[in-house]
């Protein structure tokens, strides 16, 4: 049950326009948008058209080299390829209205696997749309995402936390691959959030924190895996990071998801996509009778 209910949230979270990365200089409603180079001049056409993006907006550019500087310590050279292609489109928010996620042909990071990373580097209040001509792992896109950060606030994101945000993102996904994407991505988010409320004093504090939000959540961890979470939020735990900043965001996100679970129109969302899922399994039914 906790499982089917974290993957209606997460299908939610990608489906709700929540409007959106307060930055220092920016506009509400600003807009820009992270290119990869290596598009051909049709791609680069069809992505500005798949992300309506308006004349006015800001665009920037990001290489494959830059890419490999982020992602080359935690994912093979061939996984990132050769190519900058992933693009994402920004659209600044108003103060503490969260952060929105939503992509097109990402095959493995998650939008809610974004939104951890992105919080983490300290991006906040904004819709970011991700896509590419093609499926892709999604992986190069945050790169491009805190490059359009820095381009816009004139201020940059310390080198190590862009490492640690891919990362985290990167870690999240390969725990996806074991565990379910939804509940990587949750349990990440939990965990941050539990952190940045009450900080861990020991390893064996935040290594008891973790198993306790995993079995709360109905997730088995290995040893292994427990391992890594633990040494992964101890290097995050000696980042400076804005802890409360991570928290306000996760709240706000958790706080729209849960309001309009509660409306009118989520209501009614609820009851189609219940429709749906029952015409899907009568539907199976029929076929394995």
């Amino acid at each position: 049950m906790k499982r089917k209910i974290l993957a209606m949230l997460l299908i939610i979270t990608m489906l709700i326009s929540i409007p959106s990365i307060s930055f220092a200089d920016a506009v509400e409603g600003d807009v820009i948008v992270s290119l990869g180079e290596n598009l051909t001049e049709q791609q680069e056409k069809d992505m500005l058209a798949e992300l309506e993006v308006p004349e006015n907006a800001q665009m920037i550019t990001v290489s494959n080299k830059e890419e490999h500087d982020y992602l080359g310590e935690f994912i093979p050279k061939s996984q990132i390829g050769s190519r900058a292609i992933s693009s994402a489109s920004i659209t600044m928010g108003a103060k503490d209205s969260g952060l929105e996620v939503q992509t097109n042909n990402i095959t493995w990071v998650t939008d809610e696997m974004y939104i951890n990373a992105l919080t983490t580097a300290g991006v906040k209040d904004a819709t970011i749309q991700i896509s590419a001509p093609f499926e892709v792992s999604g992986t190069a896109a945050l790169t491009g995402i805190m490059k359009a950060y820095e381009a816009t606030t004139n201020k940059e994101i310390p080198e190590e936390i862009k490492k640690v945000a891919n990362e985290e993102m990167v870690k999240t996904a390969q725990l996806g691959d074991s565990i379910g994407a939804d509940n990587a991505a949750s349990l990440m988010g939990k965990v941050k959030d539990e952190i940045a409320k009450n900080e861990p004093k020991t390893e064996a504090d935040l290594r008891a924190l973790i198993e306790q939000v995993a079995a709360e959540l109905g997730i088995t961890l290995t040893d292994a895996e427990l391992d890594m979470l633990v040494d992964f939020f101890n290097q995050l735990k000696a980042m400076d990071i804005d802890w409360n900043q991570v928290k306000e965001q996760l709240s706000v996100t958790a706080e729209k998801v849960s309001t309009f679970l509660q409306s009118e129109e989520g209501q009614s969302f609820l009851q189609k996509l219940q429709d749906f899922l029952n015409r899907s399994l009568d539907t199976i039914r029929e076929l394995t009778a």
